[in-house]
């Protein structure tokens, strides 16, 4: 049936057009939204002319893509403290529990949690929109330079100039994070030990001297409305309000944006994430996510596979 062909092509290509979505957007919810979109077109529009659902799925939702980005720059200029990218759950444990993925798929899997990291997603931030599309769709998903001319609706040498000057800005801004995940995990769960305990000679031991703290709160939940510079700074805040306890407190360490995180949940709700980033073993950047609109899905430990 006409209706089944559709239902299935959308389904297969769903995890693609999501992990588009998102690291155009910075935010899930604002992906799902697009890709919900896509769906629609998908399956009210003629498709006579369609021969590659799949390049025409992932056109569709770029350009929806960029249109919800567009729009979003104007609230971000008004967005209360700083601005960072929703956290989301991810792991490849949970996509291939039986750890029989082949080597090819485990490869592929590293570049996506690469392309999907917050260092990463941070500086696409501030690329332009269409650089930012470029950048996603070549970097991220391998797509033919011809397809993403398609997509953007440029010529060819438009788009090869666009991925050029984006990979250049990436490549210029991008910090220097170690992603070793044994290591991370490890000193994950030395940094919980020391901020729920207050131990903040314990805190110093882990921090960069130059480490920073840049939280999201959009003004909603308590937290630093501008960035902790300094590793003792960063230390001494994070000892005083590590200890603070939430009704019916529960700290779990799981995976976010490929890498180790803490979250905290008062009476099952989540409250915060907190993500480290490391260089050369120590802590240079906690991210603190604490706008309740960036953490409802985190409630669910199921894994996207972005």
């Amino acid at each position: 049936m006409a209706s089944d062909f559709l239902t299935e092509t959308f389904e297969a290509n769903r995890a693609l057009l999501t992990g588009v979505a998102y690291r155009m957007l910075g935010r899930f919810t604002d992906a799902e939204d697009v890709v919900q979109d896509t769906w629609l077109r998908w399956s009210a529009e003629d498709r006579a002319d369609v021969r590659e659902p799949r390049a025409y799925l992932v056109r569709v939702a770029t350009r929806l893509a960029l249109d919800r980005l567009r729009q979003l720059a104007a609230r971000r200029e008004t967005y209360v403290g700083p601005w960072l990218p929703e956290p989301v759950a991810t792991g490849a444990a949970a996509a291939d529990p039986a750890g029989t993925a082949p080597a090819a798929d485990v490869a592929d899997r590293a570049v996506l949690a690469d392309t999907v990291s917050f260092a990463v997603l941070v500086v696409l931030e501030s690329l332009s929109p269409a650089e930012r599309a470029v950048f996603v769709l070549r970097e991220a998903f391998a797509f033919p330079y011809e397809e993403i001319a398609a997509a953007l609706e440029r010529s060819e040498p438009a788009v090869r100039q666009l991925a050029s000057r984006a990979r250049k800005h990436v490549a210029e801004r991008r910090p220097r994070y170690d992603t070793d995940p044994v290591e991370a995990r490890a000193v994950t769960e030395r940094f919980l030990t020391a901020a729920s305990g207050g131990d903040l000679d314990g805190l110093l031991s882990l921090l960069a001297p130059d480490a920073r703290l840049v939280s999201d709160s959009g003004g909603k939940s308590k937290a630093p409305l501008r960035v902790i510079e300094g590793g003792d700074k960063v230390g001494r805040f994070l000892a005083a309000v590590g200890t603070e306890q939430l009704p019916d407190m529960e700290v779990r360490i799981v995976e976010t944006n490929g890498a180790p995180a803490l979250l905290v949940l008062s009476a099952g709700t989540p409250d915060l994430v907190l993500q480290l980033s490391l260089v050369d073993g120590r802590i240079a950047c906690v991210y603190l996510f604490r706008n309740p609109d960036k953490l409802g899905g985190m409630a669910d430990s199921a894994a996207h596979r972005l």
